[in-house]
């Protein structure tokens, strides 16, 4: 839930902020990728991936406040 609230963080500040140090410094991305992953069964086979993941300062926020609102649920 925290990757995509932090996504959508992302892409508001993308449409909203006027270009600036600051949209860059919140904007900017670090992507991984893993993949792709190949299952072959006797009766089923499937390949899975590549899964990339995009990290930034907002995705973290977004994982942050998530992480406080399920704290205080618990």
């Amino acid at each position: 839930m925290g990757l995509f609230l932090g996504g959508l963080f992302s892409k508001l500040s993308v449409l909203f902020l006027p270009e600036s140090t600051a949209r860059e410094f919140l904007t900017t991305s670090v992507v991984a990728s893993v993949g792709p992953f190949s299952v072959d069964l006797v009766a089923v086979a499937f390949t899975v991936g590549p899964l990339d993941v995009t990290l930034n300062v907002l995705t973290l926020v977004g994982i942050g406040i998530v992480a406080f609102i399920v704290r205080s649920w618990i």
